[in-house]
């Protein structure tokens, strides 16, 4: 057995269920747990989710009993260091399948050499990207025979694991241990509470009162219908196969319907995985010749997106949201995204950027791709030429209007579904509707039939 490992935490930050755990214990005697604080990730992060990040630093070092070394810099660079410092053979990991984490953990592993190994157990997916693929070892471009195939290859249970499973080395003494930064001011911003702990309470109280209702309420925006697991399984508080095993002794269509949504969200980084150019262009490369909208006029739409003041209410209120508590309903984040794309004729990836820049639970394989799905230039976007009509969108998914009034204000005194439609017009500090959706939608089927 090897003298020392290094266990490197990126997407994994908890310590139930964390397979790295099993193989450091299997192969070392004691393992240092370093987090590296890399300018690359922390850039593309908006001020919500480097907090969230922190917050789930500071509870997994708690967890550790103040042993998490924190350093800072290029990770090709430090991570050797620190398998220097501790003579460790091995560095472990959860395997990371994004495009910029798979070419990082390419070059770590060859700034390594042969002084340590980098070892990858599990990754943040039941089931990792790649592993299933089609009968002629292709990989899966449409969703639904994904999901089949995906729930037929299955998933280990969980691995039982705690801050018990290794003994852990103090780095107390490691001169380019740095401190957990201090938050970013967020102003009035609201997160949820980051944390290992904070992800296992939500998921009890959302299993326990909300998952049998799940399949009609999670369309529902008014209400607590979502199980808010995203932040916590984007920075791996608690992992997907965790969820799914608990999942098993349910049936119905609410958890059956949460399954396929945890498909969804593998497939997506499956479809990354495979096509990494998709972070940043249209998967359907037909859509590279659609015409959008430039000047002033559509800066200031875009600007009216942003800020939720685009005068369509259910619009306005979740780009409002956005901005209040780092999270979209995902129903909303369809509508806004359709909007923008489709009334506002404005490129995806300018919204797709926003997002990222304001979710505490921005995933790009989620995100992006989630987007394209709304434009119509990614997979399964068919019907690719639907237009949501923000009204009747509202009226359905916010039948009496109490998710509109509880974000935007100015409509707090307009009663009942009247809210989305303002049949007496928009009161006084609201904005009038800054353009004509019947006419938008109509010049957005013009260009979508101009691509055929």
């Amino acid at each position: 057995m090897d003298h020392a490992s290094v266990i490197w935490f990126r997407r994994d930050l908890r310590l139930s269920d964390l397979p790295t755990l099993v193989s450091a214990a299997g192969s070392s005697e004691q393992s240092v747990a370093l987090f590296v604080l890399d300018d690359r990730l922390l850039a593309t992060s908006g001020p919500p989710r480097r907090n969230f990040l922190l917050g789930c630093l500071r509870e997994l070092d708690d967890r550790l009993g103040g042993r998490l070394l924190v350093v800072h810099g290029d990770p090709a660079e430090v991570v050797p260091l620190v398998a220097r410092r501790y003579e460790a053979t091995k560095v472990h990991v959860s395997a990371d399948f994004a495009p910029y984490g798979t070419r990082r953990d390419a070059a770590v592993a060859d700034a390594l050499g042969d002084d340590a190994e980098l070892v990858a157990t599990g990754s943040p997916y039941a089931v990792s990207p790649g592993r299933v693929r089609k009968a002629d070892d292709t990989p899966y471009r449409v969703f639904t025979p994904f999901r089949r195939a995906w729930a037929a290859h299955g998933w280990p249970a969980p691995a039982r694991t705690s801050a018990n499973t290794v003994d852990w080395i103090d780095p107390e003494s490691y001169r380019r241990r740095v401190a957990i930064p201090a938050d970013d001011d967020l102003g009035d911003v609201r997160l949820p509470k980051a944390g290992e702990a904070a992800a296992r309470k939500r998921w009890r109280e959302f299993r326990d009162a909300h998952l049998n209702d799940y399949a009609t309420d999670r369309d529902r925006p008014d209400r607590d219908g979502t199980t808010r697991m995203s932040p916590y399984l984007k920075f791996g508080c608690i992992h997907p196969r965790t969820l799914l095993h608990d999942l098993s002794g349910h049936s119905g269509k609410g958890p059956t319907s949460l399954r396929d949504e945890f498909a969804w969200r593998e497939f997506y980084a499956d479809v990354l995985h495979h096509n990494p150019h998709t972070a940043r262009e249209n998967y359907n490369s037909k859509f590279d010749a659609i015409e959008y909208d430039s000047g002033k006029e559509a800066e200031n739409h875009f600007y009216a997106w942003c800020s939720g003041t685009t005068g369509f209410p259910i619009v306005d209120a979740g780009m409002r949201q956005l901005l209040a508590v780092g999270w979209m309903h995902n129903r909303v984040r369809m509508i806004t995204a359709s909007f923008l794309t489709k009334d506002l004729h404005l490129p995806w990836w300018r919204g797709a950027r926003h997002f990222m820049q304001h979710l505490v639970d921005g995933d790009l394989a989620s995100n992006q791709h989630g987007w394209q799905w709304t434009a119509g230039c990614g997979t399964d976007a068919a019907p690719y030429f639907r237009v949501f009509n923000p009204t009747t969108q509202g009226e359905k998914f916010d039948p009496s209007g109490d998710y509109v009034r509880q974000w935007v204000p100015e409509l707090r005194d307009v009663p009942g579904k009247k809210v989305h439609s303002l049949p007496d017009g928009p009161p006084e500090g609201y904005p009038a509707p800054i353009v004509d959706h019947r006419h938008e939608r109509e010049v957005a089927l013009q260009r979508y039939a101009a691509l055929s």
